[in-house]
């Protein structure tokens, strides 16, 4: 069936998601802190007198002075340090704020520096991630960022130097990200390409879901499963138990993200499972549905319902219809969810594949807002 292509729109978020008074406090990320952590346990080391505040450099130059929690040198003396910055992530919903960055550091036999995880540092168990399997969940500037800092105190070429980061409570945190998922197994990571948290800011989100795109892809899957939240992903898990647990990527309002890393990626197919409202607004063709930025197109679900079938009395409710929620519900009152539902997700289908440039195969689903029941589907699931 033809419908009539609607604009393909993806628009940018604004930094702040919130109109607020007052401006945003920004924060540092764990990267930084672990930073911070690392220069002021090898300057104890160094002149064996503990730190109460480090100056390190930022990826891009500015410098930053943090007050240390601890410091203490370690027995016996000028054997090793051990330092703890605690993360302050401004007004960012970070599950790390207040985590305590610890860095325990010793000399080596060998000149350089041997950069490693402790208790609370997730491990790396699958490929994708840009870091070595069985390594620490330490990222690639972050690693940059502490090497600079050890060597503004020491010279590496001459002397070696061990630092191990830990983070007491780490794996708890874990439990709140994506970790698991991703092949980051006992603990956080230690992330941030900047030093600097952008509150509420979604580029993190964004990029998260195309980082888990391209994990599933470097362990040879190639169906991704888009899922815009918990619960259509329970409902994505009960269509497709068949797949493992890393096709499923929890894409919030990043579903154009999503399906150009799968395209990039060699993907080919590409499964969206999702509620009224968001797929509304995949029908009228806006591929990043934050609320700030799209709005639920009732005249779009007006015209399914008169294509379902529906009388022109329910077709003008569902045009004055509150919400994307509210249509659903008049149509499930007129007997004509699952027609109406099919036809919406038949133009979800069309939009990804224009999106996609035709080089992934789609199927949509639609499931009901407890993420228990399939409620309609672009034929695959057909009832």
């Amino acid at each position: 069936m033809t419908y009539p292509e609607p604009e393909l729109r993806e628009p940018d978020l604004p930094r702040t998601a919130k109109v607020r008074p007052t401006a945003l406090r920004t924060g540092w990320t764990t990267g930084a802190c672990a930073t911070a952590a690392a220069k002021a346990a090898v300057t104890a080391l160094v002149t064996g007198v503990p730190q109460h505040q480090v100056e390190i450099g930022l990826p891009a130059g500015r410098r930053v002075v943090f007050s240390v929690a601890r410091c203490e040198l370690t027995a016996p003396p000028g054997a090793g340090a051990e330092a703890v910055v605690v993360k302050d992530a401004g007004d960012d919903p970070d599950v790390t704020h207040g985590a305590h960055l610890t860095a325990t550091v010793g000399w080596r036999d060998e000149p350089g520096l041997d950069l490693a995880g402790g208790p609370g540092v997730g491990v790396v168990t699958k490929p994708g991630l840009g870091l070595a399997v069985g390594g620490p969940a330490i990222n690639e500037t972050p690693r940059r960022m502490i090497g600079h800092a050890v060597a503004e105190v020491v010279d590496l070429t001459e002397v070696g130097v061990r630092v191990v980061i830990s983070v007491p409570g780490g794996e708890v945190m874990a439990r709140k990200t994506t970790n698991r998922r991703l092949g980051i197994l006992g603990g956080i990571s230690i992330l941030g390409t900047t030093g600097i948290v952008r509150p509420f800011s979604t580029a993190s989100w964004r990029a998260s879901v195309v980082q888990a795109v391209h994990v599933m892809a470097a362990q040879g899957e190639r169906t991704v499963v888009l899922c815009t939240g918990g619960r259509t992903e329970r409902a994505a898990r009960a269509l497709l138990p068949e797949l493992p647990e890393v096709c499923f990527v929890e894409v919030g309002d990043f579903t154009g993200a999503a399906v150009t890393a799968a395209v990039g990626d060699g993907m080919t197919e590409v499964a969206f499972v999702g509620m009224a409202g968001k797929l509304a607004k995949l029908a009228a063709g806006v591929l990043m549905t934050h609320y700030t930025r799209s709005r639920v197109d009732l005249s779009l679900l007006g015209a399914v319902t008169a294509e379902a079938g529906g009388e022109p009395a329910l077709v003008a409710e569902v045009v004055a219809a509150n919400t994307g929620r509210h249509a659903y519900e008049l149509w499930q009152a007129a007997g004509l969810l699952r027609p109406a539902g099919d036809l919406l997700c038949q133009r979800v289908r069309q939009v990804l594949l224009r999106f996609a440039g035709h080089a992934v195969d789609v199927d949509v689903a639609m499931v009901d807002f407890a993420g228990e029941h399939l409620v309609a589907s672009s034929g695959r699931w057909a009832a």
